[in-house]
């Protein structure tokens, strides 16, 4: 697995752009220089976040987000496995 954090990805399980593998890494997002902790769904080429909207929920019980705009930096919060062993094995 890359280092780089997918262009795209989404927490629904419902979502074409769902990656379980790459959720359990960790991804830390800064949008507009502030670290956020509550996004949905990012686009790092587009250039926006989705966030939920409070508690609101739509009729089949997904959240119900908002699309901010603005510039979106994505990163591993933990390495990848083969990634770690190697790093025990050198240190």
């Amino acid at each position: 697995m890359s280092d780089t954090p997918p262009d795209r990805l989404s927490v629904n399980p419902q979502s074409p752009h769902f990656n379980q593998q790459v959720l359990e890494r960790g991804i830390g997002i800064r949008f507009k220089d502030q670290q956020r902790h509550d996004v949905e769904e990012y686009s790092i080429s587009e250039g926006w976040i989705r966030v939920a909207l409070g508690k609101k929920v739509d009729r089949k019980g997904q959240p119900l987000t908002i699309k901010l705009v603005g510039l979106v930096e994505a990163w591993f919060e933990r390495p990848a496995e083969g990634e770690a062993a190697q790093d025990e094995a050198e240190g």
